[in-house]
């Protein structure tokens, strides 16, 4: 006998802890992109942490009393069911995953290698997803069912989801184990972001070190410095946000000063441009030198030069 149909109730719960692909709502990357492959008698030092919380993006669960438009109630002439739908064995090299998964926005399933259900999700990018899962949970990523959804507002794309969760939960009275609630198995969860040092313990504090000092120690001591403008996890300006975009593409385990702190680095914009003689911002310390601003750490990254530096 098939189990009943899930209430809203019930639905609204499941789809508050679906994983979801939305970044911002930008397109994903590329599929091809991805790869298979303290001296006696000197005065104490020491640099202040201070965390902030690190932004998440989160889709609000579906609620059911909201009005969309005609069109984003439409998830595709040509999208299937779950169970029309034909399940593909996940390739295990490169070319063949590139040429079997779509990289278009949609929803997948995950079978392992008895053919049980293990997740459904929806993503921006369904091969870079399924990539992914591959990458981290091999022994779960058997075979799995795509569906391409063609108009790929947030609406359609949830709707696509519900559609299929709802079809397998009807047939088998279960929800798939990744969807189930507190498992976090299939669920990335964001990286935390590391504090950025605070140079003085604040504004009014006389310092017992000048600033220079503490700055010449800060970058000798630590491998890898980044004078930017605002925090690694909300950088006020372009370069800065560029800089900690690529350092932390590289994997780099770098220190990160906010220059525009007037409370806790007090002075350090004036000092700093006196200490590395270069006249802008962001600035970036590798091995105790200068290395310079965006525009030299870009060039670096592009050449693939980066991360010889890094290891010398």
């Amino acid at each position: 006998m098939l189990a009943p149909l899930l209430s809203d109730s019930q639905l609204l719960i499941l789809l508050s802890m679906a994983t979801i692909t939305f970044s911002s709502l930008q397109a994903s990357p590329s599929l091809h992109c991805l790869s298979l492959n303290s001296p006696k008698n000197t005065p104490t030092l020491s640099f202040y942490s201070h965390s902030k919380p690190f932004p998440s993006i989160s889709l609000k669960p579906f609620n059911t009393t909201l009005k969309f438009k005609p069109r984003s109630l439409i998830i595709s002439a040509a999208f299937k069911t779950f169970s029309e739908t034909e399940s593909i064995t996940v390739p295990l090299t490169e070319e063949e995953f590139n040429s079997k998964m779509p990289s278009d926005c949609g929803v997948y399933a995950v079978f392992d290698k008895s053919n049980d259900l293990q997740f459904i999700g929806v993503t921006r990018n369904i091969g870079a997803s399924v990539f992914s899962h591959l990458k981290s949970l091999p022994e779960l990523c058997h075979s799995v069912k795509v569906g391409v959804v063609d108009d790929p507002d947030k609406a359609s794309l949830t709707e696509a989801w519900k559609s299929w969760m709802e079809e397998h939960i009807k047939t088998t009275g279960k929800v798939p184990p990744g969807n189930e609630t507190g498992n976090a198995t299939w669920i990335r969860q964001p990286p935390k972001k590391k504090a950025d040092l605070r140079l003085t313990p604040g504004r009014h504090v006389q310092l017992t070190v000048p600033l220079e000092d503490l700055i010449d120690r800060l970058v000798k001591e630590n491998k890898v410095v980044a004078f930017i403008k605002g925090s690694r996890s909300a950088p006020m300006c372009g370069f800065s946000q560029r800089v900690v975009g690529i350092l932390e593409s590289e994997g780099v385990d770098y220190e990160s000063v906010d220059v525009l702190d007037e409370e806790y680095n007090y002075g350090l914009r004036e000092t700093l441009k006196k200490y590395s003689n270069w006249p802008t911002f962001p600035q970036i310390f590798m091995h105790g030198e200068l290395v310079g601003g965006c525009d030299i750490l870009t060039s670096m990254h592009e050449k693939g030069e980066l991360a010889g530096h890094l290891k010398k």
